[in-house]
C-alpha cells in the first residue's frame, strides 16, 4: 500500500497527530509512506530505524533541459530561449513551469503544449528574475474580479472550502463558480476534494503565499475576521474540530476576544497530545491578543492562567529561564488579584523550579506554601499538585520517608477514575507519583512495592497514552532496577522510556534517561555504550541547568569510569558531584558521592586505608541516618574489599557478611553475587 502526504510544512495540528500515529504503526505494516515538506519544517522521526530522507535538489542542466523540451517541444526557435530559462531558474521546475506560462500568456511563446515556438524577438521576452515575481505578474495579469476572488482564497489559507469561499467572495454563486473555473484553468488552483465538501487547494504554496501577499493589509484584516464569523456560522456543532484555523483568523483579523479564547483552546488541544512547541506558539500569541483588550480583574485572570499554561508546555521543553519569567509575571498578577488559589499555583510552580534548579530547600518552602493555600482553598487539584511537588523536594534532599508519605497522598487522591486528573500539571500526577514514589521506595530497599507501584505507573500512562506521562513511569521503575542490580529488566524499560523521550520531542527528561540507561550498560558491561550516553546526559542537563539530578549523574558518569579502568576521571566525577550535592543540600547525592570516593581509593593499587576508610564511613553514615539501606549494604562491601586487600580478614568478613545479608534481605541479586564472591578464602583479593 502506498499513501502520500505533500507540503507538511503546511499541515494541521489534527493532520500531525493522525500521520503521527500512523507512523508508529508503521513497522508491522505491509505500507510505503511518501511525504515531502520545505527544510523549516520539524518532525521526531529522524532516529526511526524505518525513516530515510532524501533532499530533492534542483534539476542539473540536461535535465532541466528534458522537461522544456515536454514542456515546449523542439522548434528550431526555442534553442535560445531554453538556454536562458535554465540559467535564469536554475533549474527549480517550479520556477520553469511559471516562466513558460508566463511566456505563453504575454504571447512570447504560441502553439500548444509540446508544440510551441517562439513570437517575439528576444527585447520582448519578459522573465522575472524570481518565482515569486512570475506569480505576482501573472496575478496581477488576472482579470479583477478572479483576482479577488483568488486573493479571498487565500486568505482562507492554501486549502480553501467552497462553502467559506461563497460566504465572503460578495458574488452571486454563478459568478463564483466561473472565477473557480477559470483560476483553475489557469492552474492556480485545483479541486482538492469534491466529498464531504468540496474544496480547493493551491497549486504550490509559493503561489498561496504570493497570492496572500498581495492582499491589502486593511482588506486582509477584513476578511480574517469575516472567516471566523463563516466558520463559526457554518461549523457551529463542530468548533471544536476548526479550533485552530478560528485562532488564526481571528487573531490576524484582530478580533481579540475572539483570538484569546480560540488561541487557549488550540493551545490546550496541543498541550493534550504533547505538541508542546505547538502549544507555546498558541499561548504566546494568546498572551499578544490579551494585550489589546482592557485590563479588568477578568483579564488579570486570564493572563494569569495562560501563564500557567505556557509554564507547562515550556517546561517539558525544557526552557526553564523562559519559564521563569512567565511565573514571575503570573506572581505579580495573582498578588494584584488578592487570589489564594491562583498565588498557591504559583508556589507549585515554584516549587518545581527551584526543585528542577537545584535548589530543594527552598523548593519544599513554596510546596508547603501551595498545600497551605490548597488547605485554605479547599483546591483539590492544588492539593494533590501541592503534594507531588513537595515530595520532589524531600526527595531531592534526602528526605525519603517525608517524600513516600507525600506521593502517597497523591496516589490516594487520584484513585479509580481522578487517575486521569491533570491537576494543572504537565503529566498526569497519579502516574508521576507512582514513578517518583518507585524510585523513592527502592533509596529505602523496598523494591517488591516499589516494582508493584513502578509497573501500576506504566500501565496507567498507557492507558492514557500520554508521552510525558509514559516515559516518567519508565524512568521511575528503570530507576529503581538500576538501584536493585536488576539490570536485565533495567534495560528494556529505559531504551522504551529514551526512544520515546526523543521521539516526542521530551527535551527536559531526555537526558536523565538517557543517564540511567548509560549507568545500566556501563555496570551491565556494556562500557563504551554506557560512556557515551553519560556523558551526553551530563553535558545536557548542564546546558538545561537541571541542577536536581545534577551530582547523581556525575556519580553515575563517575562509577562508569572507574568500571572501565579510568579511575582519575572518576575521582574529578566524584569530587564534583560531592561539592554539588554538598552547596544543593543533595543528602542522598551527598552520600552517593562518599561512597564512590571510597570505591575509587578501594580501586587503587595502594590505597589510603585511612582516607578509605573515612569516606566509607561518612557516607554510611548519612545513608543510614536517611534510611538508604541500598548504599550501606555498598559501603558495607566496599569495606570487606578494602580490608580483605589490607589483610585484615576478620573485619572484612563482618562487613562483606553483612552486605551480604542486606543484600539477600533486599533481593539484590546482583550484589549479592559480587558480596558472595568476595567472601572467599583470605589469601584470595576482590576488587
Amino acid at each position: 500500500m502506498l499513501l502520500v502526504f505533500e507540503d507538511l510544512h503546511w499541515i494541521d495540528s489534527e493532520t500531525q497527530a493522525f500521520l503521527d500515529g500512523l507512523i508508529e504503526s508503521l513497522p508491522t505494516a505491509r505500507a510505503l509512506l511518501l511525504v515531502n515538506f520545505r527544510p523549516e519544517y520539524e518532525h521526531p522521526w529522524g532516529r526511526k530505524t524505518y525513516y530515510t530522507q532524501l533532499r530533492l535538489d534542483p534539476l542539473p542542466p540536461e535535465g532541466a533541459e528534458a522537461l522544456l523540451n515536454a514542456l515546449l517541444g523542439e522548434d528550431r526557435t526555442l534553442a535560445r530561449l531554453t538556454r536562458v530559462l535554465i540559467d535564469r531558474t536554475e533549474g527549480n521546475p517550479f520556477f520553469l513551469e511559471e516562466s513558460v506560462r508566463t511566456l505563453v500568456e504575454t504571447q512570447v511563446l504560441v502553439g500548444e503544449r509540446g508544440a510551441y515556438r517562439v513570437a517575439k524577438a528576444l527585447d520582448a521576452w519578459q522573465i522575472p528574475a524570481t518565482a515569486q515575481a512570475i506569480l505576482a505578474a501573472r496575478i496581477d495579469r488576472l482579470a479583477p474580479e478572479d483576482k479577488r476572488l483568488l486573493q479571498a482564497a487565500s486568505v482562507i489559507g492554501k486549502d480553501a472550502p467552497f462553502a467559506l469561499l461563497q460566504a465572503i467572495a460578495d458574488m452571486p454563486e454563478d459568478s463564483l463558480r466561473q472565477g473557480l473555473t477559470h483560476l483553475q484553468a489557469a492552474e492556480f488552483l485545483y479541486e482538492a476534494s469534491l466529498f464531504p465538501d468540496l474544496e480547493y487547494t493551491f497549486k504550490h504554496a509559493l503561489t498561496h503565499e504570493v497570492a496572500y501577499g498581495s492582499v491589502l493589509q486593511d482588506r486582509r484584516r477584513a476578511l480574517h475576521a469575516r472567516i471566523a464569523d463563516a466558520i463559526e456560522a457554518l461549523y457551529l456543532e463542530r468548533l471544536t474540530e476548526h479550533v485552530e484555523r478560528l485562532a488564526h483568523h481571528a487573531f490576524r483579523g484582530e478580533v481579540w476576544a475572539k483570538a484569546v479564547g480560540y488561541l487557549r483552546q488550540a493551545g490546550a488541544k496541543a498541550f493534550a497530545r504533547s505538541a508542546h512547541p505547538e502549544a507555546v506558539a498558541h499561548f504566546e500569541q494568546a498572551l499578544t491578543a490579551l494585550t489589546h483588550l482592557p485590563e479588568t480583574r477578568e483579564w488579570m485572570g486570564q493572563a494569569v492562567d495562560l501563564r500557567f499554561d505556557l509554564r507547562n508546555s515550556l517546561y517539558p521543553l525544557g526552557q526553564l529561564n523562559r519559564l521563569l519569567g512567565h511565573l514571575g509575571d503570573a506572581e505579580v498578577l495573582a498578588v494584584r488579584l488578592d487570589d489564594p488559589r491562583r498565588l498557591g499555583w504559583v508556589s507549585v510552580y515554584m516549587s518545581q523550579h527551584l526543585w528542577v534548579t537545584g535548589h530543594p530547600t527552598e523548593a519544599r518552602t513554596f510546596g508547603q506554601s501551595a498545600l497551605a493555600n490548597a488547605t485554605t482553598v479547599g483546591d483539590f487539584a492544588l492539593s494533590a499538585a501541592a503534594n507531588y511537588h513537595l515530595g520532589l523536594a524531600c526527595h531531592a534532599s534526602g528526605d525519603y520517608l517525608m517524600a513516600e508519605s507525600c506521593f502517597r497522598m497523591v496516589v490516594q487522591l487520584l484513585e479509580g477514575n481522578l487517575c486521569r486528573e491533570r491537576c494543572g500539571l504537565e503529566g498526569f500526577p497519579a502516574m508521576l507519583s507512582r514513578a517518583y514514589l518507585a524510585w523513592t521506595l527502592a533509596e529505602r530497599g523496598q523494591f517488591s512495592e516499589g516494582i508493584i507501584q513502578g509497573q501500576e505507573g506504566i500501565r496507567i500512562a498507557q492507558t492514557v497514552d500520554h508521552p510525558f506521562s509514559l516515559t516518567m513511569a519508565y524512568r521511575g521503575l528503570g530507576s529503581l532496577y538500576c538501584v536493585q542490580g536488576d539490570f536485565d529488566h533495567a534495560v528494556p524499560v529505559l531504551e522504551r522510556g529514551l526512544a520515546l523521550s526523543r521521539d516526542s520531542n521530551m527535551t527536559l527528561l531526555t537526558p536523565t534517561v538517557m543517564g540511567w540507561l548509560g549507568y545500566a550498560y556501563a555496570v551491565a558491561r556494556r562500557g563504551a555504550e554506557g560512556l557515551s550516553l553519560l556523558r551526553e546526559a551530563v553535558a545536557g542537563i548542564e546546558s538545561m541547568g537541571i541542577g536536581a539530578f545534577h551530582a547523581l549523574q556525575c556519580v553515575q558518569l563517575g562509577e562508569a569510569y572507574l568500571l572501565t579502568d579510568r579511575a582519575e576521571d572518576a575521582l574529578a566525577l566524584a569530587s564534583r558531584a560531592l561539592s554539588i550535592a554538598r552547596e544543593r543540600r543533595q543528602r542522598g547525592y551527598e552520600a552517593y558521592a562518599l561512597r564512590l570516593l571510597g570505591a575509587i581509593a578501594t580501586h587503587r593499587d595502594s590505597p589510603d586505608v585511612e582516607m578509605t576508610e573515612a569516606h566509607y564511613h561518612q557516607a554510611m553514615a548519612l545513608a543510614e541516618e536517611l534510611g538508604m539501606r541500598p548504599p550501606v549494604a555498598h559501603c558495607r562491601l566496599g569495606l570487606g574489599k578494602l580490608f580483605r586487600r589490607t589483610g585484615e580478614g576478620v573485619k572484612a568478613q563482618e562487613h562483606l557478611s553483612t552486605a551480604a545479608t542486606m543484600y539477600r534481605e533486599m533481593d539484590m541479586r546482583f550484589w549479592l553475587a559480587k558480596a558472595e564472591a568476595a567472601l572467599g578464602p583470605p589469601h584470595e583479593t576482590s576488587r
